[in-house]
């Protein structure tokens, strides 16, 4: 079947994944926002992992792991999410092309790197990025990423060459697909306990997630010189926040969006209030990265101390932010 798939309705959105959980479930009878399929798969986090290393320097992430958000809604909506990965480049595309001639949307994981719709100076080797298929034209297969306007176009071997792409998180052919939903509908409960996984996260004993975290990495921070590698790890640390994904900032105003919704379906007006305190502390993050990166260009004097100083203080809010927050939902 060479055409696009009935029905589907691409949707813009800030990030990918949480973009085509929202996407894919609304197709498939279970209308959703972005902002609920973040908030609903508890996938709000911060994580410094000194042992694992990026490019020389250590992990520093502001959500849950690849497809956490995903497999975070199958329990909120009763369903199944079928996983499938390939050892052969051409088992993978017969796959993709019997699940769309079936009438499905497939999810991918894909390599930006490898996709040509992107612009040049935004590639880059990031090999967990999601997008839909909806159908195929001739040699080209129908697009939704998330993070694009409009719907694209993607040519047989691009897309092969991003499903099959090598490195970290390589793919290996991952597509996805749910079976109809048994739920259709989120409940109040589900959000509750949603809210409450988060705060246990932000809050819990582990010392490199959440706050505590947010403090090792402001303690590495004061410990840094004001040479060359001092400086590549702070710009390390923006790029990770602000140019991985969505960004430490971003994410902090999607959950503040999920909570505006969540304060509607709870009858919980507190949520709504706390949403406002959310999107403030990501202009707080913002104003961190802001605060590095003219360290980085020379605009200000480096001064370590005083960035970790900031970010022991974004630790502080989230700290008292998290503690309220979990109240609010008993």
């Amino acid at each position: 079947m060479n055409a696009p798939v009935t029905g589907f309705q691409h949707r813009h959105a800030a990030h990918c994944e949480s973009g085509v959980a929202s996407n894919m479930f609304s197709h498939y009878g279970a209308p959703l926002s972005e902002a609920m399929a973040f908030g609903l798969s508890s996938a709000l986090s911060f994580a410094y992992l000194p042992f694992v290393k990026l490019t020389g320097f250590p992990l520093i992430a502001y959500r849950m792991p690849p497809k956490f958000i995903l497999k975070g809604l199958r329990k909120p909506f009763d369903v199944r999410l079928n996983f499938e990965t390939f050892r052969s480049e051409e088992k993978g595309q017969r796959r993709l092309d019997q699940l769309l001639d079936q009438g499905k949307v497939v999810g991918l994981q894909t390599s930006v790197y490898w996709l040509p719709y992107f612009p040049q100076d935004m590639r880059f080797h990031f090999n967990a990025h999601n997008l839909l298929v909806y159908g195929r034209e001739g040699d080209d297969y129908l697009i939704s990423d998330p993070v694009a306007e409009e719907p694209q176009r993607c040519a047989s071997a691009d897309l092969q060459r991003a499903r099959f792409a090598k490195g970290v998180l390589a793919p290996k052919g991952l597509l996805y697909y749910p079976d109809r939903p048994g739920r259709t509908e989120v409940s109040a409960a589900a959000v509750r306990q949603a809210i409450t996984k988060t705060t246990r996260l932000m809050l819990g004993p582990f010392p490199v997630v959440g706050v505590r975290g947010m403090r090792m990495l402001a303690n590495r921070i004061r410990r840094l010189h004001a040479d060359e590698y001092g400086l590549n790890y702070i710009g390390h640390i923006v790029r990770m926040q602000e140019e991985i994904g969505t960004g430490g900032a971003g994410f902090r105003f999607l959950y503040a969006s999920f909570l505006q919704e969540a304060a509607a379906l709870c009858a919980l007006p507190e949520l709504e209030r706390l949403a406002e305190r959310l999107n403030t502390i990501g202009d707080e993050w913002r104003a961190f990265a802001l605060q590095a990166v003219r360290m980085i260009k020379g605009r200000d004097a480096v001064d370590f101390a005083a960035l970790a100083l900031s970010l022991q203080a974004l630790a502080d809010q989230e700290a008292d932010f998290f503690r309220t927050l979990r109240k609010a939902v008993k």
